[in-house]
């Protein structure tokens, strides 16, 4: 008679079968290890090889383009004048300076009204919670559309001001969603506690929550960083002056070879630069920042989004 305390050891010694155990239970062999790490490999190589296509290029002389016929993948003569032409205060610079302000502006906002709208949403006994929830849900489904959209801002005389870069853009309900989410997951012993002892909403919020939710934090700031710094569509609408432009929309300018920036048209004709490492510099200036800042955070985004969105 089989007892409770009949292991696989003990099954194993009486001579019977062991039960059956899913595939994904199951070892590896080595063909499926050696798959996996040839899939890995040219998941790797498909990302790592543009990147590098495109710095190569950056920092390729006008003789090494044109004997590679364009694009060059193994380094020959390397030179940094595209970077020091586009830094040496023309419209890129100009540019570059416009988008790293308006991220940095943007950020602040964003984040500023998205923790307090999350907080307030995480306090479920709060006036209006519900409704309030229920609008800001209804807005990921329903939009206005482009036109609406685009009047307002002309009637609120938005146009041609950096903060048509920002307010239509400033509030993302998904990122106040998991805000939320994460801030419903602090003990509400904790709150109560620091309540009782006389501490008000803001206080509660700055000194309990936001150093208890820094994953979260640091990951959604990321989000809207990113978004802010890879923004161009608001600025092809909203903005006619060419000295506005941020970055990406220059850099668009220059991939569809519209114009040259400001102080480069010259050096492009003489042939002292070549107008693909410019367009390859400006890629690379405009991919730096989140390539920088992604590593620091990425330890952040398994507890930042997962617990964030497990309640709520």
């Amino acid at each position: 008679m089989t007892t409770v305390t009949d292991g696989p050891a003990t099954r194993r010694a009486r001579g019977w079968a062991a039960p059956p155990r899913p595939v994904w239970e199951e070892a590896p062999t080595r063909a499926g290890l050696a798959g996996k790490g040839v899939v890995l490999a040219l998941a790797c190589l498909a990302v790592v090889l543009p990147l590098w296509i495109v710095i190569v290029t950056s920092l390729s002389t006008r003789k090494a383009i044109d004997e590679a016929g364009g694009l060059v993948m193994v380094p020959g003569d390397l030179t940094l004048i595209a970077y020091q032409e586009l830094l040496s205060g023309g419209q890129v610079t100009r540019a570059a300076l416009v988008s790293i302000g308006v991220t940095l502006a943007g950020t602040l906002f964003s984040m500023t009204v998205s923790v307090f709208c999350a907080y307030g949403l995480s306090r479920t006994d709060s006036l209006g919670h519900r409704w309030i929830l229920m609008t800001l849900l209804a807005t990921m489904f329903f939009s206005a559309g482009l036109i609406p959209t685009y009047l307002l801002v002309q009637t609120l005389g938005l146009t041609d001001s950096y903060l048509a870069l920002i307010l239509p853009s400033a509030i993302s309900v998904f990122n106040i969603l998991v805000l939320r989410g994460f801030f419903m997951n602090i003990s509400q012993e904790l709150v109560d506690s620091a309540r009782i002892d006389g501490a008000g909403e803001f206080r509660i919020l700055w000194q309990i929550v936001m150093p208890l939710s820094r994953a979260v934090i640091a990951v959604i700031t990321l989000f809207y960083a990113v978004g802010y710094w890879s923004a161009w569509f608001n600025a092809s609408l909203y903005l006619n002056d060419q000295d506005m432009l941020p970055l990406q929309n220059v850099m668009i300018q220059l991939v569809q070879k519209q114009e040259a920036p400001v102080g480069l048209g010259q050096a492009i004709k003489t042939g002292e630069l070549s107008g693909l490492a410019v367009q390859m510099a400006v890629m690379v200036m405009a991919l730096l920042p989140v390539a920088v800042l992604s590593p620091f955070v990425q330890k952040h985004f398994k507890k930042g989004m997962l617990t964030g969105a497990v309640k709520g």
